[in-house]
C-alpha cells in the first residue's frame, strides 16, 4: 500500500483528495495546508507519494517542492494546480514533480496519475 501525503491549503481538496485516494491501495498518512507543514510532515512520515498544491499561504508548493526535492531526490510529487498555472506546472517539472493534476479534477484523472507513479 502506497503512502500519501496532502498538501493543499483548502480543507475541501484534501478531504477529496483523501476519499478518492482511500478507494484504492493508497494509506493517506497526513496532510499539511502549506509548503512549510509539507516540509515538516514530509520529514516525519516519509510518505512514498506526495500532492502539492501550488498556490498556499506561508510557502507556496514549488518552494516546499524544492525543499522536499533536497531531502529525497527520488520522492515522487504530483503537483495540483488551477488550469491557468502552466509556467508554475513546468517550473515544478524542472525541480523534480513527476506529474501534475489540473484542478477541478475528477477520480478518473487521479488515478490516471498515480498509476503512472
Amino acid at each position: 500500500m502506497k503512502r500519501v501525503l496532502i498538501v493543499d491549503d483548502a480543507m475541501f481538496m484534501r478531504s477529496t483528495l483523501k476519499m478518492m485516494l482511500r478507494k484504492k491501495e493508497y494509506e493517506v498518512v497526513g496532510e499539511a495546508q502549506n509548503g512549510i507543514e509539507a516540509i515538516e510532515q514530509y520529514k516525519k512520515l516519509k510518505p512514498d507519494i506526495v500532492t502539492m498544491d501550488i498556490h498556499m499561504p506561508e510557502m507556496g508548493g514549488i518552494d516546499a517542492l524544492s525543499e522536499i526535492i533536497k531531502l529525497n531526490p527520488s520522492v515522487k510529487v504530483v503537483m495540483i494546480s488551477a488550469a491557468g498555472d502552466q509556467k508554475h506546472v513546468l517550473d515544478a517539472m524542472q525541480i523534480g514533480a513527476k506529474n501534475f493534476i489540473v484542478k477541478p479534477f475528477t477520480e478518473d484523472k487521479v488515478f490516471q496519475v498515480f498509476n503512472k507513479l
